[in-house]
């Protein structure tokens, strides 16, 4: 199977646009499921427009020309609400906007445009259904007065996603609680009709695939373990997988890790997690781990994970995954906290090679480009307080374009591309549209 009929079965449940949901699709390839790239020539340069905003998190493409912006309104423990709007494609005025959506507790959800046309929010402890002009159709609160972070489409267009729980910090499971709480829900009505336990908080947002046999496959990072369970759409029931439940926290002073990337045969997440929360306006210097941060990588066949350090200096953390060229054997990682951004050539689990590091202040979740080998990323200018877009070559490290975007916080949330040539960076201050002219 090619990447790209991997990519199609992937995608089955969603809306058919270049990028229906955050990271483009559920393996969180950061790809759009288009051949569409900046591609960036020699005389040309990104520009930048800007709208300054509280609180974006992520734009999705669904028809022709339709961009969608959710976001909230709400900090940590408020009880926050949510929104979505449809917006200009190039003014980034909006066009339709929903009344604001009951959420409850806060942190960063997610909207995804389904394949029967609805869109699906999923922030607080609610799930919304709305409509293309972004009008409520159905809600659901959800069963744990906790947040649910964002959602996954399964093939069958049933939903799934879970409690955001887990660590020792702000977040930590409560007294008498296993673990987060997986929670499948139908697409009509939202109607709950599978629920699953896990046996340990995860902080991380869910992933999901395909096995061979046509079974989807979800994907966990726990706070200890990585984990895998199959999805039985006859019965109704989430199944564990036990031959594929690694603990991958074996050095002293690591912490949990966050979303993973199924590309290439093997889930590929950075750890060094813990601390998040201090973010503001950046997470320079904001790292609690003692161990250096690690890309981590776990083959689907055998869960035996292998480690590469991104910079090998303590006090790294992230927020996000890393970016993975499977087509190119490339692995991209940053550590947010030390301000490094690292790639490496890979081959069989344990082989990898050091092939480009810089200084740079990444953050937020990237885009690639696979048939230009693009790569868009961020650099925050702490002396101007001011976040940038950086264009990279992913096999050099070279810059191809660089851009402020006009917003005086870091990016550590979702862009999503365009359609001409440009893409769509999020920050929660800032959405802005940044082009090739």
């Amino acid at each position: 199977m090619t990447s790209a009929q991997e990519r199609d079965v992937a995608l089955a449940g969603y809306w058919r646009s270049p990028w229906p949901c955050e990271d483009g699709g559920p393996r969180r390839t950061q790809a759009p499921a288009s051949d569409f790239a900046l591609d960036l020539k020699p005389g040309e340069k990104l520009t930048a427009h800007s709208r300054n905003m509280m609180v974006a998190c992520m734009t999705i493409l669904r028809g022709r020309g339709e961009v969608y912006l959710q976001g909230h309104l709400g900090g940590v423990g408020s009880e926050a609400t949510s929104w979505v709007e449809r917006i200009d494609p190039e003014s980034l005025e909006p066009l339709k906007k929903s009344p604001p959506l009951p959420a409850g507790p806060f942190w960063p959800g997610g909207v995804a445009a389904h394949a029967n046309g609805s869109l699906y929010v999923t922030f607080g402890r609610y799930c919304h259904r709305l409509d293309p002009d972004c009008q409520p159709v159905a809600a659901r609160k959800l069963p744990r007065n906790r947040a649910y972070n964002s959602l996954i489409i399964l093939p069958d267009g049933h939903l799934i996603m879970k409690d955001f729980a887990g660590g020792e910090g702000m977040h930590a499971l409560p007294d008498g609680v296993r673990g987060s709480e997986l929670l499948v829900l139908e697409p009509e009505a939202l109607e709950i009709i599978a629920r699953y336990e896990l046996p340990q908080g995860s902080i991380a947002r869910l992933s999901a695939d395909v096995a061979e046999d046509g079974t989807p496959l979800v994907y966990v990072i726990g706070d200890r373990h990585a984990l895998r369970l199959r999805w039985d759409a006859q019965r109704s029931k989430l199944h564990l997988d036990d031959d594929w439940m690694p603990e991958y926290l074996r050095y002293d002073g690591q912490t949990f890790g966050w979303d993973v990337v199924l590309a290439g045969g093997s889930a590929w997440f950075l750890d060094n997690g813990e601390g998040t929360a201090a973010f503001g306006p950046s997470f320079r210097g904001k790292g609690q781990s003692s161990s250096p941060l690690h890309l981590v990588r776990i083959p689907l066949d055998r869960p035996e994970p292998t480690y590469v350090e991104v910079c090998g200096k303590p006090g790294g953390i992230i927020a996000n995954p890393p970016l993975i060229d499977a087509e190119r054997g490339i692995a991209v990682g940053y550590d947010s906290g030390n301000g490094v951004v690292t790639a490496f050539r890979y081959g069989e689990p344990g082989e990898t090679e050091l092939l480009w590091s810089r200084d740079q202040d990444q953050a937020g979740h990237m885009i690639r480009f696979p048939r230009t080998g693009e790569v868009v990323s961020y650099d925050y200018d702490h002396k101007n307080s001011s976040e940038r877009v950086v264009v990279l070559d992913i096999e050099t490290g070279d810059e191809k374009g660089r851009v402020a975007i006009n917003s005086p916080m870091q990016c550590v949330v979702f862009p999503s591309v365009g359609w001409d040539r440009d893409i769509y960076a999020t920050t929660f201050s800032t959405i802005a549209r940044v082009y090739v002219e």
